[in-house]
């Protein structure tokens, strides 16, 4: 395939970027043509690709993506970033990680919960599932997060707090209602506050926020999680694209942003800036908490060389989306990779999310 020329390279940082203006000429092309193919064949609708290393940028937006500010639906890229809202109550002492869940939420006791804590929750060590039984039945109703809440404080744990790793997005759930309850704020609200503003993310929104439904890139449902609607013609009113499921802002899933915002967020991790958690927390966030042999995680985050692409470093950390969205930094590159598509992670064996950021970890190496 002859490369062709790319609409929106190198495009500036929007304001508040940790990244100058300054573009990485060819370095990432490679990378950048994974996506180009995809869109060009139709695999993918929309993507944007953003990579940040120390002071430059490199940006392109491909298929149906208007802009490198293009907003998607992050997907469990949400997790860190509920996360860090919660963490700034942890700043101001509002709890400590071994706080047990039950002193918040006395609903959330008997039956093996007695012993978990908030760290538990954060680094998927509690015994909570991953999606509530009720989950397809919830959405359906176009229940508020209340009653998720409701479900996931009655629902049993699977084993002993600690004992194992389960990937868990109630237990994501159970923590921003803990940082509703000691903040007075809805989690939507505070997650703008704490972790938007400071940070001038100025296209990213926990639900719509100030933005229009018809401002997001549209998820391809083919091949989507069941638990999005996925699969189920039945399940437009409350799939990944329905006007309910964008304005939840669901903790473990509902954020939006755009490719540089999302780069924006990472640094914050990556320099330890401490515009919105303090650089002591920010490096906690990032250090694996769960013991050997159980998959590493920090607070929110994968880390280690499995939360990057192949070639990253130990110190790797970051997320994926079940949108088709993806997002690392590695410390010993200094390098952000964020690659957001509106193809879902499980619609493609070798997603070009994947493909797309390994070239970025190859060339980095070079």
């Amino acid at each position: 395939m002859k490369r062709r020329t790319f609409l929106g390279t190198a495009l500036a940082f929007a304001a508040g970027s940790p990244a100058s203006a300054t573009p990485l000429r060819g370095r990432w092309d490679d990378a950048a043509e994974v996506l180009e193919r995809a869109t060009a064949t139709k695999q993918v609708d929309a993507a944007v690709m953003h990579v940040v290393q120390k002071k430059e940028s490199f940006t392109r937006h491909f298929g149906k993506a208007a802009s490198a500010d293009a907003m998607f639906l992050l997907g469990s890229i949400s997790k860190p970033i509920t996360v860090t809202a919660v963490m700034t109550l942890f700043d101001q002492g509002k709890f400590r990680l071994d706080d047990r869940v039950k002193k918040f939420l006395p609903g959330f006791a008997g039956d093996g919960r007695d012993e978990v804590t908030i760290r538990h929750l954060l680094t998927h060590t509690s015994g909570l599932p991953d999606q509530l039984a009720t989950n397809n039945e919830l959405r359906k109703q176009h229940a508020p997060l209340t009653e998720f809440v409701k479900e996931a404080t009655r629902t049993r744990t699977d084993f002993a707090p600690g004992a194992r790793y389960q990937y868990s997005s109630m237990g994501i759930l159970l923590a921003a209602r803990i940082a509703e309850l000691v903040s007075g704020s809805d989690i939507l609200t505070l997650v703008d506050r704490a972790v938007f503003q400071p940070l001038g993310m100025k296209h990213s929104a926990q639900g719509l926020g100030r933005f229009k439904l018809e401002e997001m890139v549209p998820c391809q449902m083919d091949g989507a999680a069941p638990e999005s609607g996925g699969g189920d013609p039945r399940a437009k009113e409350w799939d990944w694209n329905s006007p309910y499921w964008r304005k939840l802002g669901a903790p473990w899933g509902g954020t939006h942003a755009s490719a540089p915002d999302v780069a924006a967020f990472l640094d914050e991790f990556l320099g330890a800036r401490g515009k919105v958690v303090k650089p002591a927390t920010a490096r906690l966030m990032v250090e694996n908490h769960n013991p050997e042999g159980l998959t590493p995680r920090g607070l929110g985050f994968a880390v280690g060389k499995g939360s990057g692409s192949a070639g990253c470093s130990e110190r790797t950390f970051g997320h994926t989306g079940s949108t088709g969205t993806l997002c690392w930094a590695d410390p010993a590159s200094e390098i952000i990779c964020v690659v957001l598509t509106s193809l879902p992670r499980r619609a493609a064996e070798r997603h070009p999310r994947d493909l797309a950021a390994e070239r970025v970890a190859t060339a980095a190496r070079r």
